[in-house]
């Protein structure tokens, strides 16, 4: 099987390499030290495991195997942690594999075995589980052309739901992606603002209050000449915010 090693720490990765150069059945394939240039190469690489640290400075493990899932042929993601033993028990529960450091060569080369492929539904409930907290992402994933690519949050000028899609708008371009309008609004409620039970708007893109042809008032932007409905509940604070920005 191709690999993919993915950890922060140069030592992780190069114990990593050593361990595995000592079979005949596994192909290092590249290196990673975030889990944004993990999303990179998978993309670009196609392994069949990615060996994959959770604790990364910007985009942590579990967020990037999150976004790998979605890839049309994901890879098998096999954790490698230092967490304690109590906090493994998520991983044994949901049959999600892991390999707790110092790693030992029998237990790599029983989890690449035995790899499985992580979904998003395991993912997701790893995170309910055990708490793990990953911090307010910097970038969201979308699918362009049948590949991934990274978003700038600071780009972002709204999120518009529809049915069971979210529209994410930049100046640029809009994307489809499939994420809860109400987990965008509490992850980001230091930068988005709710102006419509369907719209999620960025405070610092916002220009004014306009009405649109049937007399609703409008969010207008400064980037496009999109307009949003505001509903009734939502438009005192959204014009509070207008007259103190």
């Amino acid at each position: 099987m191709n690999v993919l090693i993915v950890d922060d720490e140069h030592l992780a990765r190069q114990r990593l390499r050593k361990m595995l150069s000592a079979t005949s059945e596994h192909q290092i394939i590249g290196e990673a030290e975030t889990g944004e240039d993990a999303l990179r190469k998978t993309q670009a690489a196609q392994p069949d495991v990615v060996l994959m640290d959770i604790r990364m400075p910007g985009m942590d493990g579990i967020e990037a195997a999150n976004y790998i899932n979605r890839m049309d042929n994901p890879p098998a993601i096999i954790f490698t942690t230092a967490f304690s033993d109590h906090a493994l028990n998520a991983f044994e529960t949901h049959a999600i594999d892991y390999l707790l450091k110092p790693i030992k060569q029998s237990r790599l080369e029983a989890a690449l075995d035995a790899a499985k492929r992580m979904n998003k539904a395991q993912i997701s409930q790893l995170c309910e589980d055990e708490a793990i907290a990953i911090s307010t992402r910097q970038k969201i994933c979308v699918k362009s052309r049948g590949s991934l690519e990274l978003i700038p949050v600071e780009e972002i000028i709204y999120f518009k739901a529809d049915q069971k899609y979210v529209t994410l708008r930049t100046a640029d371009q809009e994307y489809l992606i499939e994420e809860s309008l109400k987990v965008l609004e509490e992850e980001f409620a230091q930068q988005f603002i709710r102006i419509h039970r369907n719209a999620l708007v960025a405070q610092n893109m916002l220009n004014g209050l306009v009405k649109n042809n049937e007399g609703h008032p409008c969010i207008s932007f400064t980037e496009v000449d999109d307009l949003l409905e505001i509903s009734r509940r939502h438009l005192p604070l959204i014009r509070k915010k207008l007259k103190s920005s």
